[in-house]
């Protein structure tokens, strides 16, 4: 007998309470045959959603299935399960073995990636599972700030916030605003290193992005890998460079000496031809956050944009100086991780990460 599981499990806190639903269906989706849920305490998504695919050939084997198709919305677990990607954690390596266990008692066992939205039903017993478990046991953080030493209160909306991968115009370190050019074959290499690594991670509620294609592009990447999709946010676009754009910085201080030179002191001046300056940027990107933090509350939200404006979050969070605009360096692809609180407070976890690009 042929039948379709389908599993999921998540974590509020990443680790956080956790639990996974799995859903056994006829060959063809019209017959429920076998509901699993169940909290597993504290735990990561990651840990949990291979709970959840364990519990589901578990009770496939139950219902006397020979032959299992077994989709998921975990892009980690069917990558790895397939075996294209390797496993590194130690906890997850236990987990995979245990599943292969289970697979080799099939004659065949394929499996899938589906959009969360087509995983409704294992969702649902996740979230309940998850609803159980942090009732029992409630997250502390969800309390307390993370950075309780600085006194702000309340969980934090949580920004992780991706630098879009190279352009033609990146390499040779021209200016690159709001022209619109394509990445490159490193530059997805590297988009796609970003979403891998974003993928394993999980936890990401929603993903925004600026409409250009640089950084919609590097946003798809990891909104695939996340099974979601991808949120435009016209105020996360880079600077209008004016007529600096497509210019070195040498060729842009060479035309003009004297505004360059001010620009470089100056957030409250413009690059001719009708460019942004730097305090223009800071005033919509400041929209842009306030909408995130509005809609998505104390979730972590993947935001993939640019250098000024990731620059700009970052001096949000630090409450900053203009100066640090000036100081900052932001690797192409890099992550960089602001949080902020609901009385107001905010922090900086983390700066320019590039490990997962090695």
């Amino acid at each position: 007998m042929k039948v379709i599981v389908e599993a999921d499990g998540g974590s509020r806190g990443n680790p956080g309470p956790a639990g996974y639903g799995a859903v056994v269906w006829s060959a063809d989706h019209a017959t429920l045959l076998a509901e699993r849920k169940e909290g597993i305490g504290r735990a990561t998504n990651n840990v949990a959603e291979y709970r959840g695919l364990i519990a589901g050939l578990q009770a496939a084997a139950e219902v006397g299935a020979t032959d299992v198709v077994a989709n998921l919305d975990s892009k980690l677990v069917v990558e790895q399960m397939s075996g294209r990607w390797r496993v590194k954690h130690p906890d997850l390596i236990t987990l995979r073995e245990r599943a292969e266990e289970l697979v080799r008692g099939f004659g065949t066992v394929t499996f899938g990636w589906i959009p969360r939205a087509e995983n409704a039903h294992a969702d649902r017993l996740a979230n309940e599972a998850m609803d159980a478990a942090d009732g029992a046991a409630p997250e502390p953080a969800k309390a307390v700030s993370p950075a309780g030493w600085s006194g702000a209160k309340g969980a934090p909306t949580r920004m992780l916030l991706l630098r879009h991968g190279q352009t033609a115009l990146s390499v040779d370190r021209r200016y690159s605003g709001q022209g619109d050019p394509p990445l490159t074959e490193l530059g997805r290499r590297q988009a796609d290193a970003a979403a891998h690594y974003l993928g394993a991670r999980g936890g990401v509620a929603a993903v925004v992005a600026s409409p250009l294609q640089r950084a919609h592009d590097t946003a798809s990447a990891a909104a695939k890998e996340l099974g979601l999709d991808v949120t435009v946010d016209e105020d996360l676009i880079e600077t209008d460079f004016g007529s600096w754009e497509g210019l070195t910085f040498g060729e842009a201080a060479q035309r003009d000496p004297e505004v360059h030179q001010a620009w470089l002191r100056d957030t409250s001046v413009a690059p001719p031809g009708g460019g942004e300056s730097f305090d223009t940027v800071a005033a919509r990107v400041g929209r842009a956050r306030t909408r995130i933090v509005s809609e998505y509350g104390d979730a972590t939200v993947l935001v993939v944009s640019h250098v000024t404006p990731i620059k700009s979050v970052l001096r949000m969070a630090l409450d900053a100086g203009p100066g640090i605009l000036y100081r900052l360096h932001l690797d192409l692809a890099s992550l960089s991780v602001a949080e902020f609180y609901p009385d107001g407070g905010s922090s900086v976890r983390l700066v320019n990460q590039t490990s997962y690009l090695e």
